[in-house]
């Protein structure tokens, strides 16, 4: 189920907090939402979720406006905001099986669809367990059981790996990929960069209301010039012209020769790795180890954004 933003807008008095905002999200994508804080997030995935309107754009999701029918997308739809679970004297099956009733599930099918879904987040174990005695990551579970309980095509996450433990960040991550392997679109805003770049399939990066870079983080970081750096071991001791004969390569910022160890930085992708692996190989100097570092989200956000608040 494809998920098309167009030309988004909201304002908040004098405050634009979302300027004409275009991306999309296809089936069985992982799409990874970040930005600054202030930056929109939260505000866009609120209208996305049906729980806001904008003052105008579209919000189309398989050929039908969310905004002109709210009601009949939210049964597509599943929203975990950043809010922590409340009704704290509830069970987590209580909390699960009031949200499926709520989006109009019954007898068997209402049985089939909890225990599905609490069987997939792995709530089985302490799903009568009151909420206020769960951990954060398991309150995330149940949180994640809610949005998933109507079998949405949809599903949306606001920080949802925010103050978790490591081993409850890895386990989200886990989900969030066999989520996307049934083919569910997911729109998902973090503050932790790195693994969300491990999760997503593209970005979608807004600072200040705006859209500042979407694609894959390969695309970005090729067409933001992102530093990449790439070290590289040789059998024997540098040639003393081996530092300016790799400076000669166009793309090439920075070169450090220690001995049999050498560290390069570029600029320009691709192009400018292979010509430095090809320098090195015309030249007959015997390389034992070559190793690009992965430019990942993090150096890729930093790149693009301002560090600007709205």
């Amino acid at each position: 189920m494809k998920l098309e933003i167009n030309n988004l807008v909201r304002h908040f008095g004098q405050v634009k907090a979302v300027d004409d905002i275009s991306f999309s999200v296809n089936s069985g994508e992982v799409v990874g939402f970040v930005g600054p804080n202030g930056a929109g997030k939260t505000t866009t995935l609120r209208i996305i979720a049906t729980l806001d309107e904008p003052d105008s754009g579209t919000v189309i999701l398989d050929g039908v406006s969310i905004i002109d029918y709210p009601e009949k997308a939210r049964h597509f739809i599943g929203y975990m905001p950043d809010a922590m679970p409340t009704h704290g004297d509830m069970t987590a099956h209580e909390y699960v099986d009031f949200y499926g009733r709520a989006f109009g599930l019954r007898g068997a099918a209402l049985h089939e669809a909890v225990s599905e879904v609490e069987a997939f987040t792995g709530l089985e174990k302490i799903k009568d367990k009151t909420l206020k005695s769960l951990s954060k990551g398991m309150k995330q579970r149940v949180s994640l059981a809610r949005a998933l309980v109507h079998r949405p095509e949809l599903l949306v996450m606001d920080e949802p790996a925010n103050g978790l433990d490591p081993r409850a960040r890895i386990e989200l991550r886990e989900l969030v990929t066999a989520l996307a392997e049934t083919g569910k679109s997911i729109l998902i805003s973090s503050h932790i960069l790195a693994e969300l770049g491990e999760m997503c399939d593209s970005v979608v990066i807004i600072e200040q209301g705006k859209l500042v870079g979407s694609g894959t983080i390969e695309n970005l970081a090729n067409s933001s010039v992102v530093t990449q750096r790439v070290t590289f071991r040789i059998l024997s001791p540098a040639p003393p012209n081996l530092t300016p004969l790799i400076l000669e390569i166009p793309g090439v910022s920075s070169a450090h020769v220690n001995g049999e160890r050498c560290t390069v930085e570029i600029t320009s992708g691709d192009a400018a790795l292979a010509d430095l692996l090809a320098t090195l190989v015309q030249r007959n100097i015997r390389i034992v180890e070559f190793r690009p570092e992965q430019v990942g989200l993090e150096e890729v956000f930093m790149k693009i954004t301002r560090g600007e608040t709205a």
